[in-house]
């Protein structure tokens, strides 16, 4: 039997088993053609110039928010389709930084999370590259990005984009499971664009 220690802390690092697979819902499908807005959010790393990170090649993801290992999981959060995962997702972008700078690809990591909360995550998983704030939802009101909303909060739905001189190229729409999404970026950046040589 478990303890009741055990049941209020969970592995954020880990999948459970049985999550609901997201549809599609087309809530993205206007992103491609978009141009990234001219907006400074605040991140891990200071002020993000999004316009300027997608000067050349930008790979941004979208989750809706991360959870330390020591805060429970809501209840019906891993009911929502897409909703859990946000640290593997993360991770995995981490992970495979340096194969994604390859491609000359700048990452980056959103949601409306606190920038307090951004720089605690950031630093506990040691986040390469910026993890920015979006309180405001900035980006759900420029650039159109999906949202839905949970006991009474708004939160961004999980995908992710490849800019290309400002422009989005690709949209990863759902994401699941939210693990691999660098390996599908990485993938599709191997199909479609040649990696720079050093």
């Amino acid at each position: 039997m478990k303890d009741r220690a055990s049941e209020a802390t969970h592995d954020p690092y880990v999948l459970p088993e049985g999550l609901p697979v997201p549809l599609d819902d087309g809530a993205a499908d206007d992103l491609r053609g978009m141009r990234i807005p001219d907006v400074v959010l605040p991140s891990s790393m200071g002020d993000a110039a999004l316009a300027d990170l997608a000067a050349e090649r930008l790979v941004l993801y979208v989750y809706p928010q991360t959870g330390p290992p020591d805060k429970p999981v809501p209840p019906g959060w891993d009911e929502i389709p897409g909703a859990r995962g946000c640290t593997p997702q993360s991770c995995g972008f981490r992970d495979h930084a340096a194969e994604l700078a390859a491609f000359g690809a700048r990452v980056a990591g959103i949601s409306s999370q606190s920038l307090a909360e951004q720089q605690e995550f950031a630093r506990r998983t040691k986040m390469p590259f910026p993890i920015i704030s979006d309180e405001q939802f900035v980006l759900a009101a420029t650039l159109s990005l999906p949202t839905f909303e949970f006991h009474g909060a708004r939160f961004y739905k999980r995908l992710a984009l490849v800019a290309e001189s400002g422009v989005v190229a690709k949209v990863f729409y759902p994401v699941f499971p939210p693990d691999r999404n660098a390996t599908d970026v990485l993938d599709w950046l191997s199909r479609h664009r040649p990696q720079r040589h050093r």
